[in-house]
């Protein structure tokens, strides 16, 4: 099964963190993410812990963390939104710097920011030391549901081929003097949507034909098919067994 090209979340580096096999990766980042959600939020130091975790293996798979701080960047919504619940949640107040704040969201708005800053960390490692094609072929190895791993080879391999096509339309526009300044040129944008939408289709449709032409039956062959072994699953499971320790410990000591 192909995918797409190299994308630009991905670190090209020989480690032991690169060439370990995608579906055990996509295990332990799943494992890992579980224990920190089930981590108890007043546990703070539990988290400095999971930081740490994602630090040694960032070191250990020769990315930088500058590298990983920047693709942060993802989870500014959420980290919007968190800052909004101690102003709007209910419950007791509390004063910090004279400003009255709710004690439960406070709580809440640390227990998003924490747990979601470790998931998307441990995301972006997963994606710096893992070409696409075999992050497709591990959920495929793991029994995702054969369709929608399809659904989401297709959108990677055919998404530049969509942004090529807006960008060929914008060069369009403007070589004919559009510029979009305001709301009265909204229809033009739409018309263009729809126009891109409909090309999009009719593509889509021409390369469903050339594949069931060529013997397409409803799922796309693995051409490499690999085992791992059980080393692979050991490495694979230091990062989610040491975080475990750590939750169990926050989960005793509270």
């Amino acid at each position: 099964m192909g995918a797409g090209h190299g994308h630009r979340l991905y670190r090209h580096a020989h480690s032991r963190v690169h060439t370990l096999l995608a579906h055990c990766k996509l295990a332990a980042v799943f494992g890992f993410v579980l224990v920190v959600v089930a981590t108890p939020r007043e546990a703070m130091w539990a988290f400095a812990l999971y930081a740490g975790l994602l630090a040694g293996v960032a070191a250990y798979a020769r990315v930088p963390v500058t590298f990983v701080l920047r693709r942060l960047v993802f989870e500014v919504p959420f980290v919007a939104f968190a800052l909004l619940l101690p102003f709007v949640a209910e419950g007791p107040y509390t004063h910090v710097l004279g400003v009255s704040l709710s004690e439960s969201g406070l709580w809440g708005a640390w227990n998003i920011l924490a747990k979601g800053t470790l998931g998307v960390a441990a995301s972006v490692l997963l994606a710096a030391t893992t070409e696409l094609r075999e992050v497709l072929l591990g959920l495929q190895r793991l029994r995702m549901p054969s369709l929608l791993v399809q659904i989401a080879s297709f959108m990677i391999r055919y998404g530049d081929v969509i942004t090529d096509e807006m960008r060929r339309m914008r060069i369009a526009r403007e070589s004919r003097g559009f510029r979009a300044r305001g709301v009265r040129h909204w229809g033009v944008l739409g018309k263009s949507a729809g126009a891109l939408f409909i090309r999009s289709y009719e593509r889509g449709e021409r390369v469903h034909l050339a594949m069931v032409s060529r013997g397409y039956t409803g799922s796309m062959p693995v051409i490499d098919e690999v085992t791992a072994t059980a080393v692979d699953w050991r490495r694979a499971a230091a990062l989610p067994g040491a975080a475990l320790v750590v939750c169990l410990t926050g989960w005793i000591l509270l």
